[in-house]
Protein backbone atom coordinates (compact mmCIF):
# COMPACT_ATOMS: atom_id res chain seq x y z
CA UNK A 1 0.00 0.00 0.00
CA UNK A 2 1.35 3.41 -0.99
CA UNK A 3 -1.70 5.45 -0.01
CA UNK A 4 -4.88 4.83 1.98
CA UNK A 5 -8.22 5.91 0.52
CA UNK A 6 -10.81 3.62 2.12
CA UNK A 7 -11.13 1.61 5.33
CA UNK A 8 -13.68 -1.19 5.48
CA UNK A 9 -14.82 -2.40 8.89
CA UNK A 10 -16.59 -5.50 10.03
CA UNK A 11 -19.21 -4.50 12.59
CA UNK A 12 -19.71 -7.13 15.31
CA UNK A 13 -16.65 -7.30 17.54
CA UNK A 14 -15.00 -4.40 15.72
CA UNK A 15 -17.26 -1.33 15.69
CA UNK A 16 -19.57 -2.80 18.33
CA UNK A 17 -18.64 -4.57 21.54
CA UNK A 18 -20.65 -7.75 20.91
CA UNK A 19 -19.77 -11.08 19.33
CA UNK A 20 -22.70 -11.10 16.91
CA UNK A 21 -25.85 -9.04 16.46
CA UNK A 22 -27.71 -12.24 15.55
CA UNK A 23 -26.46 -14.00 18.69
CA UNK A 24 -27.37 -10.94 20.72
CA UNK A 25 -31.01 -11.37 19.66
CA UNK A 26 -30.86 -15.14 20.18
CA UNK A 27 -29.58 -14.61 23.71
CA UNK A 28 -32.51 -12.30 24.44
CA UNK A 29 -35.07 -14.87 23.28
CA UNK A 30 -33.08 -17.77 24.76
CA UNK A 31 -32.80 -19.44 21.36
CA UNK A 32 -29.81 -20.81 19.46
CA UNK A 33 -28.74 -21.05 15.81
CA UNK A 34 -25.87 -23.46 16.44
CA UNK A 35 -27.39 -26.13 14.19
CA UNK A 36 -27.86 -23.64 11.38
CA UNK A 37 -24.27 -22.41 11.73
CA UNK A 38 -22.96 -25.96 11.41
CA UNK A 39 -25.13 -26.74 8.40
CA UNK A 40 -24.17 -23.46 6.75
CA UNK A 41 -20.47 -24.15 7.19
CA UNK A 42 -21.02 -27.61 5.73
CA UNK A 43 -22.67 -26.07 2.68
CA UNK A 44 -26.06 -27.65 3.43
CA UNK A 45 -27.92 -24.31 3.55
CA UNK A 46 -27.31 -20.91 1.95
CA UNK A 47 -27.28 -17.42 3.45
CA UNK A 48 -30.99 -16.82 2.87
CA UNK A 49 -31.99 -20.05 4.60
CA UNK A 50 -29.59 -19.24 7.42
CA UNK A 51 -31.33 -15.91 8.01
CA UNK A 52 -34.80 -17.43 7.61
CA UNK A 53 -34.10 -20.03 10.27
CA UNK A 54 -32.91 -17.33 12.68
CA UNK A 55 -35.94 -15.12 12.11
CA UNK A 56 -38.54 -17.82 12.73
CA UNK A 57 -37.04 -18.58 16.13
CA UNK A 58 -37.66 -15.10 17.52
CA UNK A 59 -41.12 -15.21 19.06
CA UNK A 60 -43.12 -13.55 21.81
CA UNK A 61 -46.07 -15.39 23.32
CA UNK A 62 -45.83 -17.94 20.54
CA UNK A 63 -46.07 -15.33 17.79
CA UNK A 64 -43.34 -13.84 15.57
CA UNK A 65 -41.75 -10.84 17.21
CA UNK A 66 -41.90 -7.37 15.68
CA UNK A 67 -39.19 -5.35 14.02
CA UNK A 68 -39.82 -2.71 16.68
CA UNK A 69 -38.89 -5.24 19.37
CA UNK A 70 -35.68 -6.14 17.53
CA UNK A 71 -34.79 -2.45 17.35
CA UNK A 72 -35.52 -2.08 21.06
CA UNK A 73 -33.26 -5.02 21.98
CA UNK A 74 -30.40 -3.68 19.86
CA UNK A 75 -30.49 -0.23 21.50
CA UNK A 76 -28.50 -1.77 24.36
CA UNK A 77 -25.54 -2.61 22.09
CA UNK A 78 -22.50 -0.48 22.87
CA UNK A 79 -19.96 0.87 20.40
CA UNK A 80 -16.46 -0.48 20.69
CA UNK A 81 -14.22 1.75 22.77
CA UNK A 82 -12.37 4.14 20.48
CA UNK A 83 -14.77 3.71 17.55
CA UNK A 84 -15.87 7.35 17.49
CA UNK A 85 -12.33 8.71 17.71
CA UNK A 86 -11.04 6.30 15.06
CA UNK A 87 -13.72 7.12 12.47
CA UNK A 88 -13.43 10.85 13.23
CA UNK A 89 -9.67 10.68 12.65
CA UNK A 90 -10.18 8.99 9.29
CA UNK A 91 -12.77 11.55 8.25
CA UNK A 92 -10.45 14.42 9.16
CA UNK A 93 -7.93 12.88 6.80
CA UNK A 94 -10.56 12.52 4.05
CA UNK A 95 -10.50 8.71 4.17
CA UNK A 96 -13.74 7.01 3.12
CA UNK A 97 -15.22 4.41 5.47
CA UNK A 98 -17.59 1.48 5.07
CA UNK A 99 -19.22 -1.29 7.05
CA UNK A 100 -19.29 -4.73 5.45
CA UNK A 101 -21.05 -7.03 7.89
CA UNK A 102 -23.20 -10.14 7.83
CA UNK A 103 -24.86 -8.70 10.92
CA UNK A 104 -28.27 -7.07 11.19
CA UNK A 105 -28.91 -3.95 9.13
CA UNK A 106 -30.99 -2.44 11.95
CA UNK A 107 -27.80 -2.17 13.97
CA UNK A 108 -25.35 -1.44 11.16
CA UNK A 109 -27.36 1.51 9.88
CA UNK A 110 -27.64 2.89 13.41
CA UNK A 111 -23.89 2.52 13.93
CA UNK A 112 -23.13 4.11 10.56
CA UNK A 113 -25.35 7.08 11.33
CA UNK A 114 -23.83 7.56 14.77
CA UNK A 115 -20.25 7.35 13.48
CA UNK A 116 -20.92 9.07 10.11
CA UNK A 117 -19.66 6.07 8.12
CA UNK A 118 -20.06 6.52 4.38
CA UNK A 119 -21.28 3.13 3.16
CA UNK A 120 -23.14 0.25 4.80
CA UNK A 121 -23.68 -3.31 3.59
CA UNK A 122 -25.32 -5.89 5.86
CA UNK A 123 -28.25 -8.31 6.20
CA UNK A 124 -31.80 -8.00 7.44
CA UNK A 125 -35.18 -9.54 8.12
CA UNK A 126 -38.50 -8.84 6.39
CA UNK A 127 -41.83 -8.06 8.03
CA UNK A 128 -45.51 -8.29 7.21
CA UNK A 129 -47.91 -5.33 7.07
CA UNK A 130 -48.17 -5.36 10.87
CA UNK A 131 -44.43 -5.10 11.45
CA UNK A 132 -44.06 -8.73 12.51
CA UNK A 133 -41.17 -10.79 11.20
CA UNK A 134 -42.48 -12.97 8.39
CA UNK A 135 -39.63 -15.46 8.37
CA UNK A 136 -37.94 -14.05 5.27
CA UNK A 137 -34.54 -12.42 5.07
CA UNK A 138 -32.53 -9.84 3.16
CA UNK A 139 -29.07 -10.95 2.04
CA UNK A 140 -26.85 -7.95 1.47
CA UNK A 141 -23.60 -9.64 2.50
CA UNK A 142 -22.91 -13.34 2.10
CA UNK A 143 -21.04 -14.37 5.23
CA UNK A 144 -18.18 -16.12 3.47
CA UNK A 145 -17.96 -13.78 0.48
CA UNK A 146 -17.31 -10.32 1.87
CA UNK A 147 -14.70 -9.81 -0.84
CA UNK A 148 -17.50 -9.39 -3.38
CA UNK A 149 -18.81 -6.35 -1.52
CA UNK A 150 -15.31 -4.90 -1.13
CA UNK A 151 -14.88 -5.08 -4.92
CA UNK A 152 -18.31 -3.50 -5.39
CA UNK A 153 -17.40 -0.52 -3.20
CA UNK A 154 -13.99 -0.18 -4.86
CA UNK A 155 -15.61 -0.06 -8.30
CA UNK A 156 -18.20 2.43 -7.11
CA UNK A 157 -15.53 4.78 -5.76
CA UNK A 158 -12.99 4.01 -8.48
CA UNK A 159 -10.43 3.04 -5.84
CA UNK A 160 -7.86 0.32 -6.43
CA UNK A 161 -7.90 -2.57 -3.97
CA UNK A 162 -4.32 -1.89 -2.89
CA UNK A 163 -5.47 1.44 -1.43
CA UNK A 164 -8.08 -0.18 0.81
CA UNK A 165 -7.60 -1.38 4.39
CA UNK A 166 -9.86 -4.04 5.91
CA UNK A 167 -10.43 -4.37 9.65
CA UNK A 168 -11.99 -7.57 10.96
CA UNK A 169 -11.89 -10.01 13.84
CA UNK A 170 -12.94 -13.43 12.53
CA UNK A 171 -12.21 -15.99 9.83
CA UNK A 172 -15.20 -14.65 7.87
CA UNK A 173 -13.18 -11.47 7.27
CA UNK A 174 -10.33 -13.33 5.57
CA UNK A 175 -11.80 -12.92 2.06
CA UNK A 176 -11.55 -9.13 2.62
CA UNK A 177 -8.01 -9.51 3.93
CA UNK A 178 -6.91 -11.45 0.88
CA UNK A 179 -7.76 -8.76 -1.67
CA UNK A 180 -7.04 -5.47 0.13
CA UNK A 181 -3.76 -3.61 0.40
CA UNK A 182 -3.73 -3.76 4.20
CA UNK A 183 -5.49 -6.16 6.56
CA UNK A 184 -5.83 -5.62 10.29
CA UNK A 185 -7.00 -8.33 12.66
CA UNK A 186 -8.58 -6.36 15.49
CA UNK A 187 -8.75 -8.28 18.75
CA UNK A 188 -9.02 -11.49 16.66
CA UNK A 189 -11.14 -14.32 17.97
CA UNK A 190 -9.34 -17.15 16.17
CA UNK A 191 -5.91 -18.17 14.92
CA UNK A 192 -6.93 -18.23 11.26
CA UNK A 193 -7.64 -14.50 11.43
CA UNK A 194 -4.27 -13.78 13.02
CA UNK A 195 -2.46 -15.79 10.37
CA UNK A 196 -4.29 -14.11 7.47
CA UNK A 197 -3.78 -10.50 8.60
CA UNK A 198 -0.89 -8.16 7.83
CA UNK A 199 -1.18 -6.59 11.28
CA UNK A 200 -2.63 -7.87 14.56
CA UNK A 201 -4.04 -5.40 17.08
CA UNK A 202 -5.01 -6.83 20.46
CA UNK A 203 -7.36 -5.30 23.02
CA UNK A 204 -10.80 -3.72 22.92
CA UNK A 205 -9.81 -0.22 21.86
CA UNK A 206 -10.22 0.63 18.19
CA UNK A 207 -7.84 3.60 18.41
CA UNK A 208 -5.03 1.03 18.50
CA UNK A 209 -5.44 0.64 14.72
CA UNK A 210 -4.69 4.33 14.12
CA UNK A 211 -0.86 4.15 14.35
CA UNK A 212 -0.99 1.48 11.64
CA UNK A 213 -3.31 3.44 9.37
CA UNK A 214 -1.49 6.75 9.85
CA UNK A 215 1.52 5.39 7.97
CA UNK A 216 -0.55 5.56 4.81
CA UNK A 217 -2.28 8.92 5.21
CA UNK A 218 -1.44 11.93 3.05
Amino acid sequence: MDKLELVIFDMDGVLTDIISSWKYIHDYFNTSNERSVNEYLQGKIDDMEFIRRDAILWKENGKPTTIKKIEEILTEVQLMKGAKESIATLKRNEIKTAIVSAGLDILSEKVAKKLKIDFVYSNGVKTDNHGQLNGEGIVGVRLMYKDLIVKKIADKLNITLDRIAAVGNSCYDIPMFEITGLSIAFNPEDDCTREAADVIVEGKDLTRILPVLKRYLN
